[in-house]
């Protein structure tokens, strides 16, 4: 580095008038030394030069002397005695410095580059925790008006009632009921119990009682919950939406957790007393979604004991967006619905499977007496899916990706007539 003295603005003033004060004194010297070769020339030819007019000159080069001194100061002078021979390399040295700085700005340029993608990525999961808050003070305004329309929350029922597909009640058993569903998928059945088909993905083996053995329902409390909240479907006329995923969206309100208020409210009308959790499980991350849904399973049952636990879902068939597996009840269109069973059979501790799996037979077959058509073949698995929590838990899915939120919501109110049934 070069030691070299900084001059200010108001120095810098005083240098610029100083270098004009050199450049006369310069001048005048050289006019001194010419008149020093008059003065010489004289002398020589016997004229003498006035020792006052001498004088006078040197008096006038001390003045001059002075007023440099004034005006730059003696430090100054010799700032730019010390300075003059190495402004070039200073230039070269400033014209490095610059060059760092316009690739460190170029980088911070890259960088904010970088950190504005990164933002951008993650303004969706934003605004998601930010709808999430919406809706979590929607949940507290909706709780307060509960308590302030009365104690039993008649109000909210009321409400529900309203909100439901048509306010219809499900058509009486006998009505004519058809599949309909356009280029239906095999259901891979390999058992059957009664009237009800099973696929089953296990190695256990599926014995008659577990259709004939009557169920015994202590606790009528009914648990809903999702443990995949924002499955969504085929957006229609009459509930259109935009997905924030593949058939994913974190407005719930076109998700199966609409269709699980859906069959709160019907089942309501029977008088269950009905908790429906719609805690987002898997948003804003999907990995986990089963730990996430059984804390809040767990966390209603210390509240309110139930036998009855059903996780609703929406059937996802990667290959086929369009699958749309539809049910025609006179002239109205169900989705049709799915019991998952799980076992044991993967490792995890699960006792009560086999309750569970009565249970579900013990709807689906009332179902296909009142309703031939509304569930598909239910499906028996290796793993548990949090189904260890109650004595009659199981996960029903609700139509698929090519169904419309409409045919799900009209299912509900069969689902539950078939329930009632089953459970009185």
């Amino acid at each position: 580095m070069f030691n070299v003295t900084v001059l200010r603005l108001k120095d810098l003033t005083k240098l610029t008038i100083g270098i004009m004060l050199v450049s006369l004194i310069i001048l005048f010297f050289s006019k001194e030394m010419k008149i020093g070769k008059s003065k010489e020339s004289i002398e020589n030819t016997g004229n003498l030069v006035n020792n006052e007019e001498l004088d006078n000159s040197n008096s006038i080069i001390r003045k001059i002397e002075e007023g440099v001194q004034y005006f730059i100061g003696k430090n100054n002078v010799e700032a730019i005695n010390q300075t003059i021979p190495v402004i070039s390399n200073i230039n070269e040295e400033y014209g490095k410095i610059a060059k760092e700085d316009d690739i460190k700005d170029e980088v911070k340029e890259n960088d904010y580059k970088i950190l504005k993608a990164m933002l951008g990525i993650q303004i969706s999961s934003i605004n998601g925790i930010e709808n999430i808050n919406k809706n979590e003070e929607e949940n507290k305004v909706a709780n307060n008006n509960e308590t302030a329309n009365g104690e039993n929350g008649e109000e909210k029922d009321k409400d529900k009632e309203n909100n439901s597909e048509n306010n219809s009640e499900a058509l009486e058993p006998g009505t004519k009921t058809e599949i309909v569903t356009k280029d239906p998928i095999k259901d891979g059945s390999n058992t059957q119990l009664g009237n009800v088909k099973i696929k089953n993905e296990t190695n256990y083996e599926l014995t008659e009682d577990l259709y004939t053995s009557e169920i015994q329902i202590e606790n009528k409390n009914i648990v809903l919950f999702h443990t995949h909240s924002c499955e969504s479907y085929t957006s229609s006329e009459k509930y259109p939406y935009t997905p924030t995923g593949n058939y994913r969206t974190t407005d719930l309100n076109f998700t199966v957790t609409r269709v699980g208020t859906e069959l709160e409210t019907y089942l309501k009308k029977y008088n269950y007393n009905v908790v429906h959790s719609t805690d987002y499980h898997d948003y804003p991350a999907y990995n986990g979604s089963y730990t996430r849904s059984l804390k809040t399973v767990e966390n209603i049952l210390k509240t309110t004991p139930s036998d009855i636990i059903i996780d609703v879902h929406r059937d996802a068939i990667g290959s086929r967006s369009d699958y749309a597996p539809t049910v025609k009840i006179g002239d109205e269109e169900a989705a049709q619905l799915m019991f998952v069973i799980g076992t044991d059979a993967g490792g995890l501790w699960h006792p009560n499977w086999r309750e569970n799996l009565k249970f579900a037979i013990k709807v689906q077959s009332k179902a296909e007496e009142m309703y031939p058509g509304l569930f598909k073949t239910m499906m028996l698995t290796t793993s548990r899916y949090n189904q260890h929590t109650g004595k009659y838990a199981s996960i029903i899915e609700v139509g698929a990706t090519g169904n419309t939120l409409e045919q799900c919501l009209t299912s509900m109110k069969y689902l539950a007539k078939v329930m009632n049934e089953v459970i009185k």
